[in-house]
Formats: C-alpha cells, sequence, structure tokens
C-alpha cells in the first residue's frame, strides 16, 4: 500500500503517538522553546517536501489541481470545508470542522496539535506552488469556531518568473 493511499487523519495520529511523547521529553530534557523550535523546522522541511510530492502527483499545481488533490485530507469526514471562492488566483475556504483538532485533544496533545498540522500548511501550499500565499487568522485547533483559509497567488512572485 502506498502511504498516500492512507487518509491524513490516519497519518498524523500515527506521527502524533510517536513524536508528541518524543518531543515531550526531549522539552523536559532541552527546555521548551529550542525543542519546539527545532521540531517545527523539520515539520516545516517536510511540509514543503510533502507539498512538491502532492504537486508531481496532482500533475500541476493550480488551485484546481490543489483542490482534486486534497481529498485525503478530508477522507472519512475528517475536515468539513465551506468553499467561499475558488478562480485561477484565490482559494477562500473555511474549515467548520475539524477532526484534527478533536484526535489531538483526545490523545493529550492539544497543545501540539498546531506545531503537528496547522502550522505546516503555509510551508504545504508553497511547497505545492510558490506563488500561493497563505493568510490565516484563526484556527479551531487554537480555540476558534472555524479555520479561515485565503489563498491567493502571489502576482508579484508571478511578474518575477516573466522576467
Amino acid at each position: 500500500m502506498d502511504i498516500n493511499e492512507i487518509p491524513v487523519l490516519l497519518r498524523r495520529e500515527i506521527e502524533a503517538r510517536i513524536a508528541g511523547p518524543l518531543i515531550k521529553a526531549f522539552m523536559e530534557e532541552f527546555g521548551k522553546e529550542k525543542t519546539i523550535e527545532i521540531a517545527s523546522g523539520v515539520i516545516l522541511k517536510l511540509a514543503q517536501e510533502n507539498g512538491r510530492d502532492l504537486a508531481s502527483r496532482a500533475g500541476g499545481n493550480s488551485f484546481d489541481d490543489l483542490a482534486n488533490a486534497t481529498t485525503q485530507w478530508s477522507a472519512g469526514g475528517a475536515i468539513e470545508r465551506e468553499v467561499l471562492d475558488k478562480s485561477e488566483k484565490n482559494y477562500d475556504f473555511n474549515i467548520v470542522r475539524c477532526k484534527y483538532a478533536e484526535m489531538y485533544k483526545e490523545l493529550g496533545l492539544a497543545d501540539m496539535g498546531f506545531i503537528f498540522s496547522c502550522g505546516r500548511d503555509g510551508s504545504m501550499y508553497s511547497g505545492f506552488n510558490e506563488k500561493i500565499k497563505l493568510e490565516r487568522t484563526q484556527t479551531i485547533m487554537q480555540g476558534a469556531a472555524y479555520c479561515d483559509f485565503r489563498l491567493s497567488i502571489d502576482e508579484e512572485a508571478a511578474s518575477d518568473d516573466k522576467g
């Protein structure tokens, strides 16, 4: 079985069951700030690589490609998304239910959920397409009623490529 066939929620749970206790042990030994800085750096690098792989598997890096390629994130009702706008330049949506947040809470890792999942979103999108910019002001993981994803194509990056 290819790892990409496994729903992302299940992948994140497996990762959290291993990484969570390790990170907590490292925090006790080396301090919270430095441990979080190192762990976050590794996770962001992996997210960027995941984004590049996702674009390759999708056969493109447009917002349509992104929407079609990220079905594993919502498999099994893991997230409920309300699309507000999708065009060539913008993809705006809200996540109104997030089983990722619920799962991290059940595992006693609610304080690390943002690092394990939400925090990687921007790097994943930029790996998928370096011109994509994410603006998000709130997440369910951090206690909000919904997550507000506002993706846009950075026009300056687009014009930089033209010469």
